[in-house]
């Protein structure tokens, strides 16, 4: 799902008119919010006008030709009165105008921060003036989805925080192989990046064309479900899937809720689920998990989100989730939701990704690839993992960021190692027994090796492949069920052999503070003696 250059162009353009809200006084972070209740309204018209949505058209009084005509202060009320229209779907008497589920969940509680006219005028003079033709040939849905990626990268809190680079999120999404006819979840599901990726790679499928009638309904309808815990992201996510041609039922594709609580107790089950959960704690211990359901109570919002995950999977469902480091190595409930995933699934991949994808500095995050049941028979229901394969695509790489950004060429390696017999079969899960240990990118046989039980007994060009296998009995008996295996040594890590004694290390710490004391007294007598010079002065 990349922008193409016409409309990379447009969300630049897009972007711009940010500065026009700023001059009105309304926050950053909510820049895109604010633009996007009147950009909906506009790509509506662009859709209808072009005959590409006919079901859910905003009603008589509320739609672009309504606005854009008008000045001044009638502007601004008329806009007001649109979005309270929009929001309750009765008019200023109290009379039902519309009655539409999915505009009245997009535009719940939607309200402008805008007070000047001038600046609704210029935003609505600046939305007609862009080439929607253009637009359209590329698609309203993919220039709102770069809109929103425009947000994450230059929003340093917020949405912008966790953002799963796109990258990430198509790579994830092409070995995980959706199927038309499939139902597929995110419960976690922010601006709906992944549900969107999933629907846009069945569509591109070569098989597409060959759907019937009912199987593109339920593409449209019900293939996709996600829970979001935040209203306002989730009017992103709802306008986003609106866009890309995803209706979803009354509630739209993405219900309002939180998956650790009893929105995620009711969902159906899931042939495949794509997920980035939060990373944190719950505040206030576990207020916001009151699932009774888990078999493992925690406050921890990951190992909750992973239990969801692994137990609303269907026999032979499958996953990939993102999680920070410490899921994999946490002790006490961290190991026994570890043991238990690897219990009822079948744990198959781990990837270990790189630091500085994601926008909150210094967090560490893998991918787990893992199957509901064994890999011979998806009833199993017990002992499900023998073997967990691991790339490395983590140790002495590039620190990523927006002078070294994160692109799909750093994941095409990976692609080719997790599913070798990819080309010659249809849906489903990987074949595992195709997988061959060794791939070498990115410089590892240059890497040195950690001398680790890791390595014991392995052939040294072997220890330096970014991708290795594990059996379940090496993970229990060798590592104590912690998931946290590298063999790799970053160039940048220390060796704790070469760090001196802790005697040496403190005097060594000891005469570096007293030199700073130092520096900072003969500073103060410095401001001192200039201070004194000025009040003689």
């Amino acid at each position: 799902m990349s922008i193409t250059s016409s409309n990379s162009d447009i969300v630049q353009k897009l972007w711009n008119l940010c500065d026009v809200l700023r001059d009105d006084g309304i926050n950053y972070s909510d820049y895109v919010t604010e633009l996007v209740l009147l950009l909906f309204i506009k790509m509506v018209h662009e859709n209808t006008e072009a005959g590409l949505l006919n079901k859910h058209t905003l009603p008589t009084g509320c739609r672009w030709t309504d606005l854009n005509d008008k000045d001044g202060l009638n502007l601004l009320d008329d806009y007001k009165r649109i979005l309270l229209t929009l929001s309750t779907g009765k008019d200023s008497e109290g009379n039902t105008l519309h009655a539409d589920p999915l505009i009245l969940a997009i535009y719940a509680d939607a309200q402008t921060r805008l007070r000047e006219p001038r600046h609704l005028k210029q935003l609505i003079k600046s939305l007609d003036s862009i080439d929607w033709f253009s637009a359209q040939k590329d698609g309203l849905g993919d220039l709102y989805e770069g809109l929103l990626e425009k947000n994450a990268n230059e929003t340093k809190s917020g949405a912008g925080q966790y953002f799963t680079p796109r990258a990430l999120i198509d790579s994830m999404v092409r070995v995980i192989n959706p199927q038309a006819g499939e139902v597929i979840q995110d419960p976690a599901a922010g601006t709906a990046g992944f549900l969107i990726a999933a629907h846009e790679f069945i569509k591109n499928a070569d098989n597409y064309d060959d759907l019937t009638l009912k199987e593109i309904e339920h593409l449209r309808n019900k293939a996709f479900i996600g829970v979001e815990l935040v209203p306002s992201t989730r009017r992103l996510a709802l306008m986003n899937c609106l866009l890309h041609g995803m209706e979803g039922d009354d509630e739209g594709v993405v219900h309002l809720g939180n998956s650790l609580g009893q929105v995620g107790m009711s969902l159906p089950k899931a042939d495949i689920i794509l997920a980035n959960p939060p990373f944190g704690t719950s505040k206030g211990g576990d207020a916001s998990i009151t699932r009774d359901d888990l078999t493992y109570p925690t406050s921890n919002k990951q190992l909750a989100f992973l239990q969801h995950i692994y137990r609303n999977l269907k026999p032979g469902g499958r996953a990939a989730v993102v999680l920070p480091d410490n899921v994999l190595f946490e002790a006490g409930v961290g190991t026994d939701v570890r043991r238990d995933l690897m219990y009822k699934c079948n744990l198959h991949t781990i990837l270990r990704l790189p630091t500085g994808i994601f926008y909150a500095a210094g967090v560490k995050t893998n991918v787990l690839f893992f199957t509901k049941g064994s890999e011979a028979d998806k009833l199993q229901e017990e002992n499900c993992t023998t073997n967990t394969w691991v790339y490395d695509l983590r140790t002495n790489m590039p620190n990523f960021g927006k002078r070294t950004p994160f692109g799909e060429q750093h994941l095409t390696p990976f692609e080719a190692v997790y599913d070798p017999s990819s080309h010659s079969r249809e849906g489903g899960n990987p074949d595992l027994s195709a997988r061959k240990e060794g791939e070498w990118s990115f410089n590892a046989e240059a890497v040195e090796i950690e001398t680790t039980e890791v390595n014991q007994g392995i052939d040294e060009r072997l220890a330096k492949s970014r991708w290795r296998v594990f059996s379940r009995e090496f993970i229990r008996d060798t590592k104590g069920d912690s998931l946290d295996i590298s063999w790799l040594k970053d160039s940048n890590s220390v060796d704790a052999a070469d760090l001196g004694t802790p005697e040496e290390l403190a005097g060594e710490a000891m005469t570096e503070l007293k030199g700073a004391l130092a520096d900072l007294e003969a500073l103060m007598k410095s401001l001192g003696a200039e201070l004194k010079t000025e009040v003689k002065g």
